[in-house]
């Protein structure tokens, strides 16, 4: 039998969970440490910002380069770019330690919702940003070089590029959460298919301002963030109306099975009152 009183198993509980949630957090640096030696060792930084870069070199004109405005931002954007790659890289670790950290404290049904929702977040994140780099990045910049007036010299900062990929990245991965964020509101209780239909022009007007507010001033970033916001939103929808557990039209009714009829009344009654009498006398 334990001698600890109620007040120091709570203590030594929460200590546990606080050891636990260190060696956890441990993990994952030293992951992400790992992972960042191996891309610089092997690959470079060097290379790792070029490929980043790459959608934006590819419209410059003739001649053209990026520049460096910064004395030591030669050094250090490559190896920021280089620490974000090894976050994205260990970002599925660093979520499996956040969840089994998590997870002992769920209930079976709340862990059959929360990990697939999770993996498909990670996904729908990752594929959001393969879109703007693939597509977004690539139409956007051949815009801009379109438009650029006569005898300017169209070049950027090495460091406001990053800013401006990172910031661009984040608005796509965010964007394409939005079918996990609509099965979330209807598993939940919150909202439910009939009330998703009628806010969808709402929905509309909210993802065109998302993209006027989140990409750069054009109309094609406009259109390529707030048209699969929406597209996404109805997907969202068709998938929720899957896995959401219809209600059963006789949920609210009484089980006739279960009301007791008049004769199993009177014998209830009669047995507990010759109990009653026995235990009297």
């Amino acid at each position: 039998m334990s001698d600890l009183n109620p007040s120091e198993a709570q203590e030594d509980s929460f200590i546990s969970h606080l050891v636990e949630l260190r060696d956890r957090l441990i993990r994952a640096v030293f992951a992400l440490v790992v992972i960042f030696g191996l891309l610089a060792f092997f690959i470079g930084t060097e290379n790792i910002y070029t490929f980043l870069a790459q959608p934006l070199l590819n419209e410059l004109p003739k001649g053209g380069s990026m520049i460096n405005t910064d004395i030591v931002g030669m050094f250090m954007v490559p190896l920021k770019v280089t620490m974000a790659a090894a976050f994205l890289i260990a970002l599925p670790y660093v979520l499996y330690q956040i969840w089994a950290f998590v997870a002992p404290g769920l209930y079976q049904h709340e862990k059959r919702l929360a990990f697939p929702l999770l993996i498909a977040s990670v996904l729908l994140f990752f594929i959001g940003m393969a879109f703007a780099y693939y597509l977004v990045f690539p139409a956007v910049f051949h815009f801009m070089s379109g438009i650029a007036p006569k005898g300017v010299a169209w070049m950027t900062d090495i460091d406001k590029y990053f800013s401006f990929v990172i910031t661009t990245f984040i608005a796509f991965g965010i964007a394409f959460e939005v079918p996990v964020v609509v099965i979330l509101l209807v598993k939940i209780g919150i909202v439910d298919i009939a009330k998703l239909k009628e806010i969808r022009p709402y929905v509309i007007l909210a993802a065109f301002i998302v993209g006027a507010i989140f990409t750069p001033p054009d109309i094609i970033s406009q259109f390529m963030l707030a048209v699969p916001m929406c597209l996404l939103y109805e997907a969202g929808i068709l998938v929720a109306r899957f896995i959401s557990r219809p209600a059963k039209p006789d949920d609210n009714t009484e089980d006739d099975s279960d009301i007791m009829s008049d004769d199993e009344i009177n014998r209830a009654l009669a047995t507990a009152e010759e109990a009653h009498r026995r235990q009297k006398g």
